[in-house]
């Protein structure tokens, strides 16, 4: 027990040292502005499963975590599209999910932002053509924006959103 002891002592620390938060700062201050500008308030994101493999669902929640932390930045997901400004779209949009999607959007009060996620989510991405898929986004209901990625990164995420509120304005 004393030589693990040791051994850890004389090792020291060997983790990666912390990623650069500046860059995240800075963009999460800017979406933060934007939001306030374009919304008065916060924006509240209803996310849309319409078929995913879920890679970008995790990534997705990573926002959530400890180190991205999207609610200081005004951003909140919310349970009901009654309740939503911003309708998050992820997967390529399976026939199964076509009608509920459209259902989603009637449902979502304007004005609205759609947003597509990954590769999936811009045009059907690995699963287009399937005989189960009914396409992209955009084939089933209007998109504003797309974040391309399989998956986008969080960071690409939130720069994804910045750029789509920027364009909405």
């Amino acid at each position: 027990m004393l030589r693990q002891l040791w051994t850890a002592l004389r090792t020291g620390i060997v983790t990666e040292p912390p990623a650069r938060v500046s860059d995240l700062e800075r963009v999460g201050e800017r979406l933060a502005a934007e939001i306030t500008r374009a919304f008065g308030r916060s924006l509240h994101i209803r996310q849309v499963d319409a078929g995913s493999p879920n890679c970008c669902e995790i990534e997705i929640s990573g926002l959530t975590g400890p180190h991205y932390d999207l609610e200081r930045f005004g951003l909140h997901f919310v349970a009901s599209p009654r309740h939503a400004d911003c309708l998050l779209v992820t997967g390529p949009v399976t026939r199964n999910m076509a009608e509920p999607l459209r259902r989603t959007w009637e449902a979502t009060p304007d004005p609205k932002l759609v947003i597509a996620v990954g590769d999936c989510g811009r045009d059907g991405g690995l699963f287009r053509g399937s005989y189960a898929v009914a396409g992209g986004v955009a084939d089933v209901i209007p998109v504003d924006a797309v974040i391309p990625g399989c998956p986008p990164s969080p960071a690409a995420l939130l720069a994804g959103l910045l750029d789509a509120i920027r364009r909405r304005r």
